[in-house]
């Protein structure tokens, strides 16, 4: 995805028309116009047509990085609308650090969740390899233990 600087309309100007911005950032027209049924982007009116300035591609920018990193709508516009608060943009800041962090966190979780279940499955995958039926009983048994495969929890 561009730097908001790195895009130019077609003609030079500081104006960009709806295919201009989502050729430029890779989404569809529906998708600009669903965020701005959201009241993410609020481009100027010319009749039918949709002018999107400056300030509408970092918006843009923003709402696609949130996006790619798992916040929802609701949390990018209540980013966003901390922008203009007069700080200097501090508050913006903290309350976005403090999501990423809570982000952060929470993608860890999965990951430590996920693994657990991979070595779950991994463990499971190796006791089913190892099992054959045995002859006398048809009962499954380790191959190499003899011992039966109920015998075998999880760990």
């Amino acid at each position: 995805m561009p730097a908001p600087e790195q895009i130019q309309s077609a003609n030079g100007s500081q104006e960009f028309s709806i295919k201009e911005l989502s050729s430029a950032y890779g989404v569809t027209a529906r998708t600009l116009r669903y965020y701005e049924d959201q009241g993410l982007l609020s481009p100027e009116r010319d009749g039918q047509h949709r002018i999107y300035r400056n300030a509408d591609r970092v918006r843009l920018a923003w709402i696609l990085r949130g996006r790619r990193v798992g916040f929802s709508l609701a949390e990018i516009g209540e980013m966003l609308d901390l922008y203009d608060l007069g700080d200097g943009r501090e508050t913006q800041r903290a309350v976005t650090l403090k999501r990423c962090e809570e982000r952060i966190n929470a993608l860890k979780a999965q990951r430590d969740d996920l693994n657990a279940t991979i070595q779950e499955i991994q463990g499971f995958s190796t006791l089913l390899s190892n099992g054959v039926r045995d002859e006398h009983t048809g009962n499954w048994i380790h191959a190499e233990t003899g011992e039966p495969l109920a015998n075998y929890g999880p760990q």
